[in-house]
């Protein structure tokens, strides 16, 4: 197989634009038969007027010539021309020890569904707790909040199949760097449960939050088929250790508590089910405040965002542009993230009486804006008037909240950003209005954050608008509070994936091992390797 990268096509171009590149980069005569398949697509907007879709292709020549293939590439002699051979993912061999029981998986978000999914495949028979309830039932419970704003605690943005990132428009991108192949083999397993194929090979894939609610449910059924079980509306409430093991675990169902035998257990529990967190730390197991970040979500025109990044060009023939922006700002981290494009923001509250948002899209992302959090970097020393333990950073996030929650009696708080400078509330939208799924309101948003993070967040803003013309428009509307972008807390764990308590293994972006989809499914795998090597199937 024959790998070229940096094949460059006009932004209007078809399949047979890019045969053609092929043709000619390897020289081949149009007699000679191939195939090809995308290994990855990223657009360059460099040059205004100039912007081209750039790939990297592997290329199959027909039977009669793959022996030619080595010899075809010296000659060529091009560095962006190479032999490549694809290698696949590879689960270890399993362990010695036996278990007694099933394994017991708590969350069924990206960390739980892949660790589950390959226990499943390997014949562990892992049992799955999910205190909400199945997507299709999870987004009519969401659908209803939006609608009228009646909360439901165990159903909502955050808990639920799929987790968080259900309600976040699927994104699938991830900076961490992994030779054996995670990556690919949880994008191939989306893909083969409804995903669609595209996700493999674009720059910055996402499968959409209307599209993902059928392809963990897919997911589901297959986890369900290699073996595995699901418990939805069921809450771990308790744990039991002996010996500094887990003997068993307390769920609740319905307002029914059963008691579990589990020697071991995977808490794939996501970065917001506090009251687990709580319950854990009382148990012993070992964890620690960890940094994240707060801020407000901002919305811009799409239009505006796509014309700036694609320099101009005909914007029918490219995807709603993306963007990422950093500052440091008096010492903090200042930075997008969550970049919506073609979405909306959404009230992602799950406590009552608190509120928080997030920001989604659907697959088309055809919505007229483009929204993100801009969000500051806080550490413990900036929640440690909120305890000295390490639920300090929860603390500090239900203030906020509750900060949020109060400023419209439960609508979504909004300001423009020329009037969030100055304190004044807003009397209506600028140039363009918000697409927010859940109620609005006007509000200052110019108390809800500490003043060390407000002014590093206008610092933040103002300085990208010297990236992004217009970033810092008057009319750019913030909505508030983001307080969820990752875990306040770490559960630590060791070089076989334990924790303090042997037997559990956290996992996840709720254990503070993860920052979002992709990393979650991978720690889930990791976790799912750590239980293998150790022990036989069930």
């Amino acid at each position: 197989m024959i790998r070229i990268h940096q094949i460059k096509v006009p932004a209007k171009h078809s399949r047979a634009d890019i045969e053609r590149k092929i043709q000619k980069a390897l020289r081949l005569s149009e007699e000679q038969a191939f195939t090809f398949q995308i290994r990855k697509e990223s657009i360059d907007a460099r040059k205004k007027q100039a912007v081209s879709y750039v790939y990297t292709v592997d290329v199959d020549l027909d039977e009669a010539n793959h022996a030619m293939e080595e010899e075809l590439v010296q000659k060529i002699h091009n560095k962006n021309i190479m032999l490549t051979k694809e290698s696949k993912y590879r689960f270890p061999k399993a362990g010695a020890d036996r278990l007694s029981y099933r394994p017991v998986i708590v969350g069924s978000g990206p960390a739980g569904l892949f660790c589950a999914y390959l226990l499943a495949l390997y014949g562990y028979a892992p049992i799955i707790l999910e205190r909400g309830k199945q997507a299709s039932e999870r987004f009519a419970d969401v659908t209803a909040f939006w609608q009228d704003g009646v909360l439901e605690p165990s159903s909502n943005v955050q808990f639920g199949e799929g987790g968080a990132g259900t309600f976040s428009d699927g994104k699938l991108n991830t900076l961490v760097k992994d030779p054996l192949g995670r990556n690919r083999f949880v994008l191939e397993t989306l893909v083969s449960c409804g995903a669609d194929s595209n996700i493999l090979y674009v720059n910055k894939p996402h499968v959409g939050t209307d599209r993902l609610i059928q392809v963990v449910q897919n997911l589901r059924e297959e986890i369900i088929r290699m073996g595995g079980t699901f418990s939805f509306e069921t809450c771990l409430t308790d744990i039991r250790t002996e010996d500094g093991r887990i003997c068993s675990i307390t769920a609740s169902h319905n307002g029914q508590s059963e008691q579990i035998p589990a020697d071991l257990l995977v808490l794939a529990i996501g970065h917001s089910a506090r009251d687990t967190f709580e319950m854990l730390h009382q148990n012993g197991l070992t964890m620690e405040a960890k940094p994240f970040a707060v801020g407000l979500r901002i919305e811009h025109p799409q239009e505006m965002i796509s014309t700036h990044q694609y320099k101009g060009a005909d914007l029918r023939y490219l995807p709603p542009a993306s963007y990422k922006v950093t500052a440091n700002t008096n010492g903090r981290g200042v930075y997008s993230f969550c970049t919506c494009p073609g979405g909306y923001v959404v009230n992602a509250s799950s406590e009552p009486q608190r509120l928080a948002v997030n920001g989604m899209s659907y697959q088309k992302r055809d919505g007229s804006n483009c929204n993100s959090a801009v969000i500051v970097s806080v550490t413990p020393q900036d929640f440690q008037d909120f305890g000295d333990g390490p639920l300090c950073g929860i603390a500090f996030q239900r203030e906020l909240e509750t900060r949020a929650f109060a400023l419209c009696q439960g609508n979504i708080p909004q300001q423009l950003y020329g009037d969030y400078k100055t304190g004044k509330i807003s009397s209506g939208y600028g140039s363009f209005s918000s697409q927010a799924k859940g109620a609005c309101a006007f509000a200052d948003l110019s108390g809800l954050l500490p003043d060390p993070v407000r002014e590093a967040l206008i610092n933040g803003i103002e300085r990208f608008g010297g990236y992004i013309p217009d970033f810092n428009r008057y009319d750019a509307v913030l909505s508030g509070v983001e307080s969820r972008t990752s875990s306040p807390v770490r559960i630590l764990r060791g070089d076989t994936f334990e924790s303090s308590v042997r037997g559990i293994y956290p996992c996840g972006e709720g254990a503070g091992y993860a920052g979002g989809i992709m990393s979650a499914a991978m720690d889930g795998i990791k976790t799912a390797e750590a239980v293998r090597s150790c022990f036989k199937p069930f």
